[in-house]
């Protein structure tokens, strides 16, 4: 009998010292209390407890986190109220000021973004607010990482998720940005039709003178081939011209060789006459000498009469 209580008595501090080893996984910490009050911070790693004497937190995780808190309603410099989607990017550094430093973390950091945002956009205009994200950011990241330094957090990163201006001001903008993109657009139909026109004035430009280039090209080719004929032509004629000159000098050098009498040469001026007598002449001049032929001619005939 008493070897069964050595043995349950073993096994009851058996099981004791197992369920106060505790393994802490990566990127975790543990708060260890002891009598209530902080101890130690346990990390990554195999630990032990002292049994009823010390307690345990619950895992904190050291990696990097984020919450996206519900839209806040803000008011801007011009008094237009918005609603901002913010989410928030943080990492707990010092798990000890974590656990001690604030009650509730992730409602303060809420309350504090809130706070902070409302802060920041009531110093700005509608449309300030609406292409200033980046500076909204960075400024709120400065000012919370500042705030939740003593309760053992970073904030890495603040970001406005959306901003829901009132249904008027959507309105109102929906229409500018339509009438925006009909200036843009009525400016670039302008702009294709100007460049259209330029085009087809330049095409034309280009049509004219390329004309007036093809007929001075044809004029002077005609001026050419006019130049050319009539070089032809009096080429032709000269050499028409040297022909009968060249004949004319062939027969008075035969003539000469010949040695005509002088009535053969009153024949040959005779009948020459008789060929100019036939032309269309009104008037003939005619030689003394074949006058004077003509007249001895008529003598002879009254003597044989």
């Amino acid at each position: 009998m008493e070897l069964i209580v050595i043995w349950i008595i073993a096994l009851i501090v058996f099981l004791i010292i197992v369920s106060n080893i505790k393994i802490v996984p990566q990127a975790r910490a543990v708060i260890v209390e002891r009598l209530g009050a902080y101890r130690i911070t346990w990390q990554t790693g195999l630990h032990f407890k002292i049994p009823f004497i010390e307690r345990l937190s619950p895992p904190i995780s050291l990696k990097e986190q984020v919450v996206d808190f519900a839209p806040q309603p803000v008011i801007t410099k011009d008094n237009v109220t918005m609603q901002i989607d913010t989410v928030v990017f943080f990492q707990i550094t010092d798990p000890k000021l974590y656990r001690y430093g604030v009650e509730h973390p992730m409602k303060a950091i809420e309350n504090l973004t809130a706070t902070t945002l409302r802060n920041i956009v009531g110093d700005l205009e509608l449309d300030q607010t609406l292409t200033s994200r980046d500076t909204i950011n960075t400024n709120m990241r400065v000012i919370l990482d500042e705030a939740t330094d003593p309760w053992g957090i970073k904030i890495t990163r603040v970001e406005l998720k959306s901003i829901i201006p009132p249904r008027e001001i959507q309105d109102a903008m929906e229409k500018q940005m339509k009438a925006e993109r009909e200036r843009r657009e009525s400016i670039l139909r302008a702009e294709g039709e100007k460049r259209s026109a330029i085009l087809v004035a330049e095409g034309q430009k280009e049509s004219v003178i390329l004309k007036a280039e093809g007929d001075k090209q044809s004029a002077i080719l005609r001026a050419d081939a006019v130049r050319e004929a009539k070089i032809r032509e009096a080429d032709g004629e000269a050499q028409a011209i040297l022909c009968v000159q060249t004949a004319t000098a062939d027969g008075i050098i035969k003539i000469n060789e010949a040695m005509p009498s002088d009535k053969a040469l009153l024949l040959k001026s005779y009948d020459a006459l008789t060929k100019v007598a036939n032309g269309q002449a009104t008037k003939i001049v005619i030689p003394s000498d074949l006058q004077a032929l003509a007249g001895l001619t008529t003598i002879i005939k009254e003597i044989a009469t």
